[in-house]
């Protein structure tokens, strides 16, 4: 009699938690882009994201106990000094730096400084195995997967958001990913970033600047899964990989959506996504479905994504 097969392996995936409430400012912090940002964020920005609906994501995510969970950023909204303690107090009802892995968004590098100061408060999140926080490209062994995180966050000028890895991330992410391929243990290589990272994915001034050099690294490498936010919608896409496989990449929807406010797609309610991954016939089988928000406002299973 054979052995059973061993449990899945499930990993959580939120992003864009825009953590509020936003204290007021002081007028030394509304400098440059802050000034914006605040004004966009006292006209309508702040009624769009929802605190109690956050809470009950996080608490229906953490009764579904998945072995680990990936965020991929936007804990802050215009990078205050203020956000990065409540990003810290967010993450730890996450769970501990083992069990949680981050990578920060354009609104955690809203400004100069912002993102080393969010990474001071949260860098045991981003460490690595060797324990080196607020490093990227980073890796993390949990179970069978190897998770690879990437920073695109960036300080932009005013009402452009763009992303962008540079040529040394996307080397040394290239050297680790080419490196896990050859592994003895054969570990699912899942990539997390926060903006999409395949040309087109964004519009212009929103987009990763480098997203062909991304994908064209991809190519040449592989990956078992792409996980990244930044758009504030349910997606997949894919990408080609070297050995003609597509390589599923998935974006997630803001965990704070309020209902309405991000739009009427179902794709843009608040949720979070549960993958689980388990071996046939020596390959990686991944299987994906979300949970959130369902048509009344009522936390719920609201079914499989088609990674392809």
């Amino acid at each position: 009699m054979s052995d059973p097969a061993p449990p899945a392996f499930r990993l959580a995936h939120l992003t864009d938690p825009h953590v509020g409430p936003l204290p007021r400012p002081r007028l030394r912090h509304l400098l440059g882009k802050r000034a914006t940002g605040y004004a966009n964020w006292r006209r309508g920005r702040s009624r769009s994201h929802d605190m109690a609906v956050l809470g009950a994501l996080v608490a229906d995510l953490r009764a579904q106990a998945p072995d680990h969970v990936a965020c991929t950023g936007d804990l802050c909204n215009i990078g205050l000094p203020s956000e990065w303690d409540t990003a810290r107090i967010f993450l730890e009802a996450l769970g501990p730096p083992d069990a949680v892995s981050l990578v920060p968004g354009n609104h955690d590098a809203y400004v100069r400084g912002s993102l080393d100061g969010l990474l001071a408060a949260c860098g045991a999140w981003t460490a690595d195995d060797a324990g080196r926080g607020g490093v990227f490209p980073y890796l993390r062994r949990r179970g069978p997967l190897a998770l690879v995180g990437l920073s695109s966050a960036i300080p932009t000028i005013p009402f452009v958001a763009t992303g962008r890895l540079g040529p040394r991330q996307i080397a040394a992410a290239e050297s680790l990913l080419r490196t896990l391929a050859t592994d003895p243990s054969r570990p699912a290589r899942v990539v997390m970033i926060h903006h999409p990272p395949h040309p087109g994915a964004a519009a212009p001034g929103r987009d990763l600047r480098d997203a062909a050099a991304f994908t064209a690294m991809l190519g040449r490498v592989g990956a078992e899964l792409v996980l990244h936010g930044h758009n504030h919608v349910a997606s997949v896409a894919h990408v080609a990989g070297p050995d003609g496989r597509a390589i599923p990449v998935v974006g997630g929807a803001s965990a704070s959506a309020r209902p309405g406010a991000h739009g009427p797609l179902p794709a843009r309610r608040a949720a979070y996504i549960l993958y689980a991954f388990s071996r046939a016939e020596n390959r990686h089988v991944v299987a994906a479905t979300q949970r959130g928000l369902d048509e009344d406002g009522i936390m719920a299973d609201l079914g499989p994504l088609a990674l392809g």
